[in-house]
């Protein structure tokens, strides 16, 4: 499993550095500059990290979903297993971040390659549900409305998140039984 996180990268107290201790065989992709990310430096951070997991389950933050868009559509997903897909940042949308978002728009909306999953909220400062949905569908990937759960981070209650762990579960009994057609 390769942990995805966003802009910032993820806290001590974010879910997905949660999941990295707790999780056996979880890494984070580690990337050059977490505050003025270059999608092209991102994606070659991720490629290489795929490179060393292949069949990895990448599990995205914000705008590391938006990377992994990008990175299916240059790479066909290859050595990707599948993908959990939380909180996706628009990346369109105007805000204070919205300069540092610019390299990663427009978000590919092509299927994706391989298993995915979209969780997000409606009242995410950084997507609209309705966008949100509309990536899970060009994406081809199930999606999952948390309701009211702000971005899914810290900030919103979400330390460990033991209900993305249920929601992750389900995505590896996906991917496993895909691998077995």
């Amino acid at each position: 499993m390769l942990i995805v996180p966003g802009l910032y990268n993820s806290g001590p107290d974010h879910w997905q550095t949660h999941w990295e201790r707790e999780l056996p065989n979880a890494e984070r992709v580690d990337q050059q500059d977490w505050e003025r990310p270059l999608l092209g430096d991102w994606t070659i951070s991720l490629a290489e990290a795929v490179r060393q997991r292949p069949g990895a389950i990448l599990v995205a933050h914000s705008l590391g979903c938006a990377l992994v868009a990008h990175f299916a559509q240059v790479t066909g997903g290859r050595g990707v297993g599948g993908a959990m897909l939380v909180a996706p940042a628009d990346v369109n949308r105007e805000g204070p971040a919205g300069r540092l978002l610019v390299g990663f728009s427009p978000i590919p909306r092509q299927r994706l390659p391989f298993p995915s999953l979209v969780v997000a909220s409606r009242n995410d400062p950084y997507v609209e549900i309705d966008r949100a949905e509309a990536f899970a569908r060009g994406w081809g990937a199930d999606f999952v409305d948390l309701g009211r759960a702000g971005h899914i981070n810290v900030d919103s209650g979400h330390g460990p998140w033991t209900k993305g762990r249920t929601l992750l579960k389900g995505l590896i009994a996906q991917v496993t039984a895909t691998r077995r057609l």
